[in-house]
């Protein structure tokens, strides 16, 4: 039974950790023996991890440099310091962390004494680096969810893992089509594999309950996602006081959690759409919000290959996308969803075009209703990978 290594940030609330969590239902049973290692032990998903595989303790040493300064210890002081350089030389998240990595964090963290058949980073940056540098295995893959280039991350560091690992996943087309811009040496590599969304389960939880929340007497919109900068949710509080400025009835429902959660409820305060645009924290089941919604918004301004969109497609909501460069790879304009330029005018125009053409609704709900968007298939390709 081959030994498998997966490493991951956390288990919270988003697509990588959906995807990896569908992934790990999927496998078929007693083919590995299979060890899972968070940087931070804890998420929304961690109880849908299958019972036959082992969530590591996290090492001491991973643990006090990526958990909360009060697990710092006595490696807070050399914490805050690396921290503090590292956001003195980037302004940039990621090559923030690729520098914090080289020079303070690598430096600091042990490697694991148990030796893998395959090592996987199930998300690029420092959980690259960590099983590049702190992993024994005979063969390891990175797997990146995002738009690559979108998304900031810092080529200069990255190029010599990418050189070192034995494959490169990423989730779409047009991603794909980006590495292979970025990194042409590395064409041979670089494989596309779609997350696994299985629609059977996504309808069968899509049933559990109404959501307590909802307003079923207006227009009840919902968006689905981590509280970051990406999503653009802030352009979405923005669009909600354009509606409510035209008097379009409605209620904007965000189920998530993340960084920028008390800057948005500031915002919907600034705005005055507190009462319309409410935030109703990150939910282990969000199909039911989807599923009783009018209307499901992707307001982001870039994403890999969005889960969210196809467990929205599978339950055969409207789509509202904003226009980031990978959009046409989940939404056919008009059929679908509608796309819409990548501002709050676009978007409100959008959930205005749509609350009030019924027709279209229609249109966009039959069309979904009559297609098959899961892939639960797709597991057969992650195992090629891995044997």
């Amino acid at each position: 039974m081959k030994k498998l290594l997966i490493v991951m940030t956390t288990l919270y609330n988003g697509g990588a950790e959906k995807s990896l969590v569908n992934m790990l239902n999927e496998l078929p049973k007693g083919k590995y023996e299979i060890d899972v290692l968070l940087f931070k032990r804890r998420g929304l998903f961690l109880a849908q991890v299958p019972s036959e595989f082992t969530v590591l303790e996290t090492p001491s040493d991973v643990k006090r440099l990526y958990g909360s300064l009060s697990d710092a210890g006595l490696l807070l002081p050399y914490k805050l310091i690396a921290n503090g350089i590292s956001s003195i030389f980037s302004n940039n998240v990621e090559e923030m962390r690729a520098f914090r990595w080289k020079h303070f964090y690598g430096k600091k963290i042990k490697k694991l004494e148990k030796k893998y058949d395959v090592a996987l980073a199930y998300i690029s940056g420092e959980v690259l680096y960590f099983i590049d540098e702190k992993v024994d295995a005979d063969k390891k893959l990175v797997w990146i969810h995002t738009d690559y280039r979108s998304a900031g991350n810092p080529r200069e560091y990255d190029h010599s893992y990418f050189e070192r690992v034995n494959g490169i996943v990423t989730i779409s087309d047009t991603c794909a089509n980006i590495l292979n811009e970025e990194f042409p040496e590395f064409k041979d590599k670089i494989y596309m594999i779609e997350n696994i969304t299985s629609s059977v389960v996504v309808k069968k939880r899509a049933s559990e309950f109404v959501p307590e929340e909802y307003d079923l007497n207006t227009n009840c919109i919902v968006s689905v996602g981590r509280m970051n900068e990406e999503k653009g949710f802030d352009m979405a509080i923005e669009a909600a006081s354009l509606l409510k400025k035209r008097g379009v009835p409605f209620k904007w429902y965000l189920v998530g959690s993340g960084d920028l959660e008390e800057q948005l409820k500031q915002q919907t305060e600034k705005c005055d759409v507190q009462d319309s645009f409410i935030m109703v924290g990150a939910k282990e089941n969000p199909y039911p919000y989807i599923k009783n919604a009018t209307v499901f918004i992707q307001p982001s301004r870039y994403e890999g290959k969005s889960v969210v969109i196809d467990e929205a497609k599978i339950l055969g909501i409207p789509i509202i996308a904003t226009n980031y460069p990978t959009v046409a790879d989940q939404i056919k304009d008009g059929d679908e969803g509608i796309v819409v330029s990548m501002n709050p005018e676009g978007i409100a125009d959008g959930v205005e075009k749509l609350l009030n053409s019924e027709e279209l609704r229609t249109h966009l709900h039959q069309y979904l209703s009559e297609r098959e968007y899961g892939n639960q298939d797709v597991i057969a390709k992650y195992m090629d990978l891995i044997d």
